[in-house]
């Protein structure tokens, strides 16, 4: 402790001085637990109880004995949606205009939430809080998150005691890359052994849960559990999938009149409320063809699949708060951090990384994988005419502000603290109104200095008043919304919006056409009355730019990686040899050797045993695409595989003798994003292939990146299995690279706007 905090008396001796020990920290009296699950790319109309025909039976008893805010809003993203639930801060106060991976140079979009402000948990510790987070995390810029990095953004830097989980927008559902507190790991365990990241998320939730009553009994917790679900991949185990079979051959269109009905019967939408015209660029159901209609039903399926297994899997872990006799005096809040996704396409996608390498998924190749849709070879994500129905019955979708973009559901379940259950309410709440809430519930005070450091005003409401009373009125009456220059304000039950066009160079944000929507009224935005409301209109785009100011919004930027990305310093330099070990940590994609559209020459030096030796020299990817440089059957192989589309390779069938030699694959460009590659053992070739299409761009987008004598979870080629670890001994791998690193940063923005 801090001499100047001492409390008792110090003399020159023990026995003419007094001690003193502080008070611990201690909650008030009656502070609950608090649990927080974020569900990802959930739109509003997904779950049982916002009208879903998709069984969700843990979450419908939840909102069954609790409440459903039905008018609940996010930011339209994950990343900036997250840091609201997290802080009670707009996402622009907190910097995370945009998703983590793509931070600009200006206060309100650098992705590094400052010290002042924050975390729940930060502001729990004072009394007594334990806090975990388990899941998705996503708010640490994409260059901190690696083994080389400062840990300043981690979670246990920003107040969790304990985490397990991913970083990045999206991972593998059968071969994650785990992050276990402030280190990678492997996943424990493979498809093959019946593993789904979901379960192994829930187990951990579990065991801290245990692990903290084992040694106290008292204390209460904050559980941040954000799942991978519903984001692609739509990863199931095969028997969930085999259950939604036919589910959806009625279509789309047929979908949103049933969803309708069953929201307005149930009370999630006050009646009257009219379904949203269906989009000009979604086609009708009755349109497609009978082999178009049978691929983008089974995509549905895999989906519907997918959150099915998520509810069960959140089933046990609620099942576990009830068995140490503390699920009445938890407060649940369930919610999604933006609309249903429109990544897949119009047509659907079997592997999202090929959209960033411009290769896509045709009809054909669908229909012969279709039994794979939802399987760890496929990262699947259903067709843009499904985001429209995840959204019903509103405009739009993820990304961008109209409704189909920012409401979402919110259920609230806490039986000692609510009386009133399953009720609706519609008053209007925002993501960063969850902290505040919390706060109040629990009797605490939101400090005003954490860590040193003066903090800035919590920005959302409270709304434990609405708890009791579903008349009352609501009191966060005024909220901005941006992303990507997409722009909207809420204000007294109007809501004033445009629509900005990523990347629209020929337009001006001058030039937008703001549309005005009284949405207690009209909550599926159906009647524009900008015409008829001209001067209320006006006072309301007034408004946005005083909250634009006011929230670190400005200057608006549609570019997904403008001049001042490009412009950003890196943490790490780029180089032209690169030099790995086995028995280290995954290397994440932006911090491995970027060997894309360059010659390069990998090189291993290893001492083969008299009897052979077999494995992985250095891999990077997985089996949704990558490269691996591996010895099996004691010969020399090099695999590219592109999206999981095409494999090439480059084999040699002359032995590795016994012995030291240097095992070597040099790759010469002979065009872009082709050349020659060849084998080599003490610089003598013993094996030359054409690879005529290099991946150009990403090699996976769920979380792989390079590993050294050993293979991802998921292994590039089905020549072997995982780890398949080398078993002479590898000293190191060293790769050289020739020419300049090449990058296409806009390609690469555009498209993790849409996907994250």
């Amino acid at each position: 402790m801090d001499a100047r905090d001492f409390g008792g008396v110090i003399g020159r001796h023990w026995w003419d001085s007094v001690p003193w020990w502080p008070e611990p920290p201690r909650p008030p009296d009656g502070a609950p637990n608090i649990v927080f699950v974020v569900l990802d790319d959930t739109g509003f109309a997904q779950l049982g109880c916002f009208g879903s025909d998709i069984e969700t039976p843990m979450l419908d008893r939840l909102a069954n004995g609790g409440l459903r805010f039905t008018n609940f809003h996010t930011t339209a993203l994950c990343s900036p949606t997250r840091s609201c639930v997290l802080t009670g801060r707009n996402h622009h106060s907190c910097g995370m205009g945009r998703i983590a991976d793509l931070p600009a140079g200006f206060p309100g979009y650098d992705a590094r939430i400052p010290r002042t402000i924050a975390f729940l948990p930060q502001m729990l510790a004072p009394y007594g809080y334990a806090s975990y987070a388990v899941g998705k995390w996503h708010l640490t810029p994409e260059d901190e998150c690696n083994l080389a990095a400062t840990r300043a953004r981690w979670p246990l830097s920003r107040g969790f005691d304990r985490f397990y989980g991913f970083f990045g927008g999206e991972t593998h559902q059968f071969a994650p890359a785990l992050v276990h507190d402030s280190h990678f790991i492997d996943a424990p365990a493979t498809y093959d052994d019946g593993y789904h990241l979901t379960a192994d998320l829930v187990d951990h939730a579990i065991t801290m849960l245990r692990d903290l009553r084992a040694v106290d009994a008292d204390r209460p917790f904050f559980l941040y559990f954000a799942t991978g679900a519903c984001h692609s991949p739509h990863h199931s185990p095969v028997e969930w999938r085999d259950r939604y079979r036919g589910r959806f051959d009625g279509g789309w269109d047929a979908w949103r009149d049933a969803t309708l009905a069953r929201q307005l019967s149930t009370g999630v939408l006050p009646p009257g409320t009219e379904l949203s015209p269906r989009p000009d660029w979604v086609p009708a159901w009755d349109s497609l063809s009978a082999d178009e209609q049978r691929v983008y039903a089974r995509y549905m399926e895999a989906f519907a699949a997918y959150l099915s297994h998520t509810d069960q899997q959140l089933d046990r872990l609620f099942a576990a708060l009830a068995e140490l006799g503390e699920l009445d005096d938890t407060v649940i809040m369930v919610l999604s951090d933006n609309g249903a996704s429109s990544e897949g396409g119009p047509g659907g996608s079997l592997n999202d990384a090929r959209i960033w390498n411009a290769a896509g998924t045709t009809l054909e190749e669908a229909l012969a994988r279709i039994d794979e849709i939802g399987g760890p070879y496929c990262h699947n994500n259903y067709p843009w005419g499904w985001t429209v129905a995840g959204n019903t019955p509103f405009r739009r979708w993820k990304r961008e502000v109209h409704e189909g973009g920012v409401c979402d559901p919110l259920v609230v379940h806490w039986p000692s603290g609510i009386h009133a259950v399953g009720e609706t309410r519609r008053q209007f709440t925002h993501a960063i109104d969850l902290v505040p809430t919390v706060l109040e519930i629990a009797g605490i005070e939101a400090p005003a200095i954490v860590d040193g450091f003066a903090q800035r005003p919590i920005e959302g409401t409270s709304f434990a008043y609405a708890f009791e009373d579903a008349g009352v009125p609501e009191r966060h009456t005024t909220q901005y919304f941006e992303m990507f220059g997409c722009r909207g304000l809420y204000q007294n039950g109007w809501k004033a919006v445009t629509y900005h066009q990523i990347q629209d160079a020929a337009r001006t944000f001058d030039d937008d056409y703001w549309e005005l929507y009284h949405v207690d009224l009209d909550p599926s935005e159906c009647h524009d009355l900008a015409a008829a409301e001209g001067a209320r209109l006006r006072a309301m785009i007034d408004q946005w730019w005083i909250e634009a100011a006011k929230h670190q919004v400005l200057p608006l930027d549609n570019r997904p990686m403008s001049s001042f990305v490009l412009e950003r310093p890196h943490a790490f330099a780029s180089r032209d040899r690169y030099v790995y070990y086995p028995d280290t940590g995954l290397v994440p994609e932006i911090g491995a050797v970027n060997v894309r559209n360059r010659t390069h020459v990998i090189t291993a030096e290893v001492v083969v045993p008299p009897d052979g030796a077999d494995g992985v020299l250095l891999s990077h990817g997985s089996a949704l695409g990558g490269w691996t440089f591996f010895v099996l059957d004691g010969c020399l192989h090099y695999a590219h595989n592109f999206g999981a589309r095409t494999i090439e390779r480059v084999d040699s069938h002359e032995p590795v003798p016994p012995g030291a030699h240097r095992l070597s694959f040099r790759f010469d460009k002979t065009g872009e994003h082709q050349g020659r590659g060849s084998l080599l053992i003490d610089d003598r070739v013993v094996g030359e292939n054409e690879i005529t299409r290099f991946t150009p761009m990403r090699f996976s987008l769920t979380g792989g990146g390079l590993k050294c004598g050993e293979s991802d979870n998921l292994p590039v080629v089905r020549d072997y299995e995982a780890p398949f670890r080398f078993t002479g001994e590898l000293h190191r791998v060293v790769v050289d690279v020739e020419g300049p690193e090449y990058r296409n940063p806009f390609a690469e923005a555009q498209h993790a706007v849409q996907t994250q």
